[in-house]
């Protein structure tokens, strides 16, 4: 079965290619750029008259890909994408990898991590990740958009480099944070002690970030006044643990509101045990 799938998709590519217009760097100009920190890793590749391959892993995600052409009317139509051999590998039979819809507005290819992944599989092993399409500039020609896989390898160590250093979170996984509290209750479990840890070490190497503020809440169970003092004992305890993690207490603001802004109604339990929590909220410049 296999063997009736492939010899097809070998014949109908060997066509395809001889007729598409075709962009690709060339042996001599191909290059991979890494732009490195500890918030993401970005290697790119210019794909000359056409746009720009990027691989872009950013802390606490994994590895996408997007094709940026210059001009959005590429790929109007969708794209196929194959794992196809370089000029020097004879022989090698192409691997279908998926199927991609065109960003509206942009007319980039946004491919899942999954189909990354497999390219960088391609990559590594030699082979051309090619972008295909039936029309070009809405004519009958057909369009062909491969990435080079010369001098991939050595880019591919530096950029798995990169990526041991990255940071575990990104700014958007931490910057709104919520941490629930059992009823009567204002110590922080291990589970949050490790969520704030996680906060403190993002905010310790992001000098963007210049405030943070701290909001302590409580369900509607029992007197107002003893809601009122519940959130600011949880207020302050995790005010304390921030502090005790090394972050500056002039930047941090704590508030505490007892009952008064509940996320949901606190008519059952479930939704009682989402309305007792401290909210940690990170503000850049």
């Amino acid at each position: 079965m296999f063997v009736r799938l492939i010899i097809p998709l070998i014949i109908f590519l060997s066509a395809y290619s001889v007729q598409a217009i075709t962009f690709r760097s060339s042996i001599d100009d191909a290059k991979w750029d890494l732009e490195a920190s500890k918030f993401s890793c970005r290697l790119s590749q210019l794909i000359p008259s056409f746009g720009s391959a990027v691989f872009e892993h950013e802390a606490g995600e994994s590895v996408r890909f997007i094709l940026k052409p210059t001009e959005n009317v590429h790929f109007e139509d969708g794209a196929k994408l194959v794992a196809e051999a370089s000029p020097w590998q004879p022989g090698i039979a192409p691997r279908f990898i998926g199927s991609l819809k065109a960003e509206e507005g942009t007319g980039y290819l946004n491919v899942k991590p999954v189909h990354a992944k497999n390219m960088l599989a391609a990559l590594y092993k030699g082979m051309m990740p090619t972008f295909t399409s039936n029309q070009w500039y809405g004519t009958e020609e057909s369009l062909r958009v491969s990435v080079s896989a010369v001098n991939f390898q050595s880019a591919y160590s530096d950029y798995v480099g990169c990526t041991e250093g990255l940071l575990p979170v990104n700014y958007r996984q931490v910057a709104r944070t919520a941490i629930l509290f059992p009823s009567s209750q204002w110590r922080l479990s291990d589970a949050s002690r490790e969520r704030l840890d996680m906060i403190a070490l993002y905010v310790k190497n992001d000098d963007s970030v210049k405030a943070i503020y701290v909001d302590g809440h409580s369900d509607s169970m029992g007197r107002r006044l003893m809601n009122r003092d519940m959130s600011k004992r949880r207020a302050e305890e995790v005010t304390a643990y921030l502090i005790s993690l090394g972050l500056d207490p002039n930047a941090i603001t704590t508030r505490y509101h007892g009952e008064r802004y509940p996320v949901v109604e606190n008519n059952t339990k479930a939704n009682r045990d989402r309305n007792r929590r401290v909210t940690i909220r990170l503000e850049r410049d």
